[in-house]
């Protein structure tokens, strides 16, 4: 599957877009429909081919994927445990292997900090029960940066949402997943799935809105909380399911 960056925007962005002192409002403007895609260690079949303005970081192992499939990135980082070696690359952020923060996370406060508030972040889901936990965590801290960001692995896709609404394109199949990110998910609306909440509330110990399912119409997704939502890509078209969505606020 080729991924085809787009110049429009996939919706509305939120509070504090451009974030970090040393941007603009005019970069600001002019970087928030900029792709910034990170790979982490995975069984990469992807073919990136992103815009002059799009970076591609490979977090540690990530390299090797990315290597594998003949893609050179922007930038290579992390503590590079997993890939064995530090790789010869003009632009290398080397982290020591005791930090605060995993290498997806660090990756991504680096494409935040070039301004970019758009990430696909592939290889975040899988492997290590833990890592992949605490990208889901770093899914909700960057959606409170003001960026959009979607975890891409293992036949799925992950993304936070919080005090907004999302709506599909109608082109999904298949089913889709929400779950409560902090605390209880209140005034949460579902329209157009098989299964229909009307101002609801999610909690975080009971698996309510689990395997939902697209009905081949638009759907739209509203909460005044905060929510992972999870569906599948290998049930519907992906770059649809990215690029044709809207997300605004409320």
């Amino acid at each position: 599957m080729t991924i085809s960056p787009r110049y429009t925007t996939i919706g509305n962005l939120t509070n504090n877009l451009y974030g970090g002192e040393s941007f603009s409002p005019i970069l600001g403007y002019y970087m928030k429909n900029r792709i910034c895609y990170i790979v982490g260690a995975c069984d990469f079949n992807e073919t990136i081919t992103p815009d002059g303005s799009d970076y591609i970081i490979a977090a540690d192992a990530g390299y090797k994927s990315l290597a594998e499939n003949g893609i050179t990135p922007d930038a290579v980082m992390g503590d590079f445990d997993s890939l064995g070696f530090v790789p010869m690359h003009k632009n290398i952020i080397k982290h020591p292997p005791e930090k605060d923060d995993t290498d997806t996370a660090l990756a991504l406060n680096y494409g935040y900090n070039m301004g970019y508030r758009k990430f696909l972040v592939f290889g975040g889901i899988g492997g290590r029960l833990d890592h992949t936990l605490a990208n889901m965590q770093t899914l909700l801290g960057m959606k409170r940066r003001g960026c959009e960001c979607y975890l891409i692995g293992n036949g799925c896709i992950i993304t936070a949402l919080e005090n907004e609404s999302f709506t599909f394109s109608g082109r999904e199949k298949g089913y889709l997943s929400l779950f409560a990110a902090s605390g209880e998910a209140k005034d949460v609306t579902l329209k157009g799935l098989k299964y229909t909440l009307d101002n609801t509330i999610i909690y975080p110990d009971i698996s309510l809105a689990v395997s939902n399912e697209f009905t081949g119409e638009k759907a739209n997704i509203t909460t005044k909380g905060a929510l992972f939502m999870l569906w599948y890509e290998n049930f519907c078209d992906k770059e649809g399911s990215i690029y044709e969505n809207k997300r605004s606020n409320i």
